[in-house]
């Protein structure tokens, strides 16, 4: 990851999007890398577009759902770049994009719990 962050959540998360399908690539041609390219892919960027989705709800109870799904794609984008670390991608490759992920799950429940929902950890 660049270590100039962007402010805007936005344009952090779409990087994080764009960074994730870049890992994919990175990847070993193996039968079971297949599954996790496509896991990691699907949830890498769903992190962002669930957030641009919680940007255009109507409720409260709306936002807080899509802002949710955000995190738990974030969560599970996490789990599968601990998967790969040191298995299939150097862990000094990896490492910043699993510590990005730490740090938007934290922005993430931030915004969930900023908007009255209980967060676990």
């Amino acid at each position: 990851m660049n270590k100039d962050k962007p402010y805007d959540i936005r344009e952090r998360l779409l990087v994080f999007g764009k960074r994730m399908l870049e890992i994919c690539k990175m990847l070993p041609n193996y039968p079971e890398c297949s599954k996790i390219r496509g896991q990691l892919g699907s949830a890498g960027t769903s992190v962002g577009a669930n957030f641009e989705e919680a940007d255009g709800t109507l409720t409260n109870k709306d936002f807080i759902n899509k802002v949710g799904i955000s995190r738990k794609e974030a969560k599970e984008t996490r789990y599968w770049l601990l998967v790969i670390n040191g298995t299939y991608i150097k862990s000094e490759d990896i490492y910043p994009d699993i510590k990005e992920a730490e740090e938007i799950i934290s922005i993430l429940s931030s915004i969930l719990q900023k908007s009255g929902h209980t967060v676990r950890k």
